[in-house]
């Protein structure tokens, strides 16, 4: 099985001098997905928690709805394949698309997915959060960085029902995270009443694609969104903050689940 992250020996300069040193770097490595004995695809991930990251890449691709679905899934002895198997056939698409994902993520899913189509808007009086309590979410998203406190280099997400962080994820590819939290949610049965999703990575389409599927009501990053998923936010209901910086952040949609109002217990 591979690992997380990996020792490495390199150069360092320092105060004029060159010196050998070692430290941990994440692992990216090729996974293939096999779904019902044949091959779909390669992700380029960290290669832990390969089985959610498998099962929650096919709900957000909307190729399963539920775990009832998933009759099997197995990761191979040296880890670098995860075989699925459904209690039905499924078609493999013919066609995926690049997306802007590190680690060039990929989609079946149609370019501009429509945030209306694939999921009808969120109620408006769902619940809010106090920007004290955005700034408490984001100390436990730091506070639940395990790898990257080892190497660097690498992406967390995490889904929170508003006062405590009930799944982490992480992986070089931002996009992977969404889905391991996916897949974490689909075979554990985690399914809060609300649902708000937080991450260190941008949030461009594929990610608020993969967020809406999931059913986030509120999506919160450290940086930036891109325009096209302030528009498909917009679209969907979901309230999309970005630059959170402790109580510091920008609202781009539906600023009512921000204010000084708790979740209601």
């Amino acid at each position: 099985m591979q690992q997380a992250n990996r020792l490495i020996s390199y150069t360092q300069h320092r105060h004029g001098r060159f010196e050998t040193a070692q430290s941990e770097v994440i692992t990216e490595t090729p996974v293939t997905l096999t779904v019902n004995g044949e091959i779909w695809l390669t992700l380029m991930c960290t290669p832990v928690d390969l089985e959610a990251l498998a099962v929650g890449f096919l709900y957000n691709e909307e190729t399963i709805q539920s775990k009832d679905e998933i009759a099997d899934v197995r990761v191979c002895a040296t880890g670098d394949n995860v075989d699925v198997w459904l209690t039905h056939s499924v078609e493999k698409p013919t066609q995926w698309r690049r997306t802007s994902g590190c680690t060039g993520g990929m989609t079946s899913v149609g370019g501009a997915h429509p945030a209306g189509e694939a999921a009808p808007p969120l109620p408006q009086n769902s619940f809010a959060l106090s920007p004290q309590t955005v700034s408490r979410l984001l100390d436990k998203l730091s506070g639940a960085q395990a790898l990257y406190r080892v190497s660097g280099g690498v992406h967390t997400s995490a889904l929170s029902d508003g006062q405590n962080i009930l799944v982490v994820a992480e992986d070089i590819g931002r996009h992977n995270t969404l889905d391991k939290i996916a897949g974490r949610c689909l075979l554990d049965g985690i399914a809060p009443t609300h649902k708000v999703l937080l991450t260190t990575g941008r949030v461009s389409s594929e990610m608020m694609q993969k967020a809406i599927r999931i059913g986030a009501a509120l999506v919160i990053t450290r940086t930036s969104p891109s325009s096209l998923s302030i528009e498909m936010a917009e679209r969907a209901g979901v309230t999309l903050i970005g630059y959170a910086r402790g109580e510091r952040f920008s609202v781009y949609c539906h600023p009512h689940r921000v204010m000084v109002a708790e979740i209601d217990s």
